[in-house]
């Protein structure tokens, strides 16, 4: 496997992982999902002698964007997400900011379609849209690292809400058995709230899906 490292900062009102992932001895970063406070997020890696190279969203909901364009404009980072999301991210809406006060929408610059490579400061991922917790929802899969980013789609033992706009349920099941389930059991999956797990424990032991 690669030698990519995966680091966590836990934050914001709803207790949202955000990831940043990068090559051992290297200082550049992949960042996923900047739940709030962009600004801190970009002093605290700029202390520890990280670069944010790209920011990429797994879906639009407000506790994984409000930091994003604070941390795009401050790191000159451009942003990925998948083309399915775009209504939600560019809806205060649909993203459902506005109805916790803080309307926030987000334009990427590259929206991506489902089984895409992203390659960003020489680390590469395949774009996997797992629709169900919003239409456009995606996870991000490493493969020489055996990661993936899993959003709010799988939780260690449970799975994303689907009553806020564009959910589905019978989508977000269809999305796990169909797409994540058919990856290699070890697979670490690092989730957007929550503690990690991996493909073959959620096969055994998510109620959910199993």
């Amino acid at each position: 496997m690669a030698d990519i490292k995966i680091g966590r900062i836990v934050l914001g009102v709803c207790q949202t992982n955000c990831y940043f992932l990068y090559e051992e001895g290297k200082t550049d970063v992949i960042f996923i999902d900047p739940a709030d406070k962009g600004d801190y997020l970009h002093e605290v890696l700029s202390q520890r002698g990280f670069h944010v190279a790209g920011i990429l969203l797994t879906h639009g909901h407000f506790d994984h964007i409000w930091g994003v364009r604070a941390l795009a404009d401050l790191a000159n980072a451009e942003v990925w997400a998948a083309e399915e999301e775009k209504d939600v991210l560019e809806s205060d809406d649909l993203n459902a900011s506005a109805r916790v006060g803080r309307a926030c929408t987000v334009k990427a610059d590259h929206y991506v379609k489902d089984g895409d490579t992203i390659t960003i400061a020489g680390m590469t991922c395949r774009m996997i849209l797992t629709p169900g917790h919003t239409k456009g929802s995606c996870c991000y899969y490493f493969e020489d690292a055996g990661y993936l980013i899993a959003g709010d789609t799988v939780f260690l033992e449970s799975v994303g809400r689907t009553d806020l706009p564009t959910g589905s349920e019978s989508a977000l099941v269809r999305s796990i058995r169909e797409k994540l389930f058919e990856l290699p059991d070890d697979t670490k999956v690092y989730p957007g709230h929550g503690d990690a797990t991996t493909i073959g424990h959620e096969k055994m032991y998510n109620p959910f899906v199993v």
